[in-house]
């Protein structure tokens, strides 16, 4: 059986490709992100996915399903209770998650949460609603500027987000803020899956621009994960973007935050040009959700979609005959639906290396967790949690 030196996993983050079967459980019958995303598109310029097999994962217009693929592909099933970040990266490394993270989408944050919060900090709130973060900024950022109060909103994910002017409130109070706010929110009926700073810059509104500052306070994971076990054997398991973050740095060897998808992948790929290690790059690309699905801009997606493309190519050429690469995403969130939520939906996973001599379907296969049982596998690691390998099917 093959096994890898290097091992590249990049999620897209939510691409989804088709409502999953428990779909309308979340609200969320008949989404599909990819498919409604191409249907916007005049035409599709997406050469490497296409020669990794992403055509042949369902119907997606002006994405050609070629006569023979490089990689050997798989659609994966959610086995968890959610469709945020946290529960598809979780499950990945092999956690199910059974209880959702709280949300407070609707109605906001409760009072005795924001009065806490309040007297903690020594600054007045004001906002705390569910918001686009650029929005938010127009409607509070020249109030902050004149009052010092605290912008403290939420959107459809687990999130109590604080944003902050850097020059005028600074950095350092609104680190100090969000940690505090992540103490309180430990509390079970408040527990957010994850508190965000957000700092940002501009003296008026229609100027304001969010900062590369943000921080994420993440709930640890319940359990060990497969990042945990190979950091255990010393392997190395390097982050891109905001992994670390989402696994609250346990199991990390390594972590290289992104300032957007091109600066992602632009590590990704010096990492793979420059770097002799053994073990796990792990690498989210978050561009797709928060600038484009979260704001439902299916075209501004597909064009994401079109530049990660022309990277992947660049990726693919530096990959060494001993790589692996595996592609997938985290949930879905289609830009064509109601609202700004994110979508359960089913997941791609492209497997590629350039020693595959016969590249296959695998079909519908259960759980994301299969992702991080074949890296585990691979590494001779313990798999800790839920997941089946798939590394004999890499032929």
């Amino acid at each position: 059986m093959k096994k890898y030196k290097r091992v590249f996993l990049i999620v897209l983050d939510s691409l989804g490709i088709g409502e999953s079967q428990d779909a309308w459980r979340f609200g969320d019958q008949g989404v599909n992100t990819l498919k409604h995303i191409a249907e916007h598109m005049e035409y599709f310029d997406v050469p490497n996915l296409e020669g990794l097999g992403l055509g042949s994962l369902g119907q997606f217009k002006g994405i050609y399903r070629l006569p023979a693929n490089f990689a050997t592909t798989a659609i994966l099933k959610e086995v968890s209770n959610g469709k945020d970040t946290m529960t598809g990266h979780w499950e990945m490394m092999g956690l199910k998650v059974t209880e959702p993270f709280q949300t407070f989408t609707d109605t906001g944050f409760p009072d005795e949460l924001i009065h806490a919060l309040e007297e903690r900090t020594g600054r007045h709130i004001v906002g705390n609603k569910a918001a686009s973060g650029t929005e938010i900024l127009d409607e509070l950022g020249e109030h902050q500027i004149q009052t010092g109060d605290w912008i403290v909103y939420t959107s459809a994910d687990s999130v109590l987000q604080i944003a902050a002017h850097e020059q005028y409130i600074g950095l350092d109070e609104l680190y100090r803020a969000c940690e505090i706010a992540r103490e309180l929110t430990m509390k079970e009926e408040w527990k957010v899956g994850r508190v965000i700073a957000r700092p940002y810059i501009g003296e008026k509104k229609g100027e304001f621009k969010r900062t590369s500052h943000r921080h994420d306070y993440a709930l640890k994971p319940f359990g060990k994960t497969v990042l945990n076990t190979l950091k255990d054997q010393n392997y190395d398991v390097i982050s891109v973007g905001k992994i670390n973050d989402i696994f609250c740095g346990e199991g990390i060897t390594e972590s290289h935050p992104s300032q957007s998808n091109e600066h992602g992948m632009q590590m990704t790929i010096e990492i793979a040009k420059e770097r002799d290690f053994t073990g796990l790059t792990f690498v989210n690309l978050v561009d797709f959700d928060a600038v484009y699905g979260h704001r439902r801009n299916p075209v501004g997606y597909g064009k994401a979609i079109e530049a990660f493309d022309q990277q992947l190519g660049e990726l693919m050429y530096a990959l060494k005959e001993d790589d692996l690469l595996m592609i997938t995403a985290d949930h879905g969130n289609d830009p064509t639906y109601t609202g700004t939520d994110h979508t359960r939906e089913n997941v791609p996973l492209l497997l590629y290396s350039k020693t595959l001599v016969k590249p296959h379907h695998l079909g519908d296969l259960e759980s994301f967790a299969v992702i991080g049982a074949t890296i585990a596998d691979n590494f001779e690691v313990d798999n800790p949690g839920i997941g089946t390998s798939l590394l004999g099917e890499l032929m």
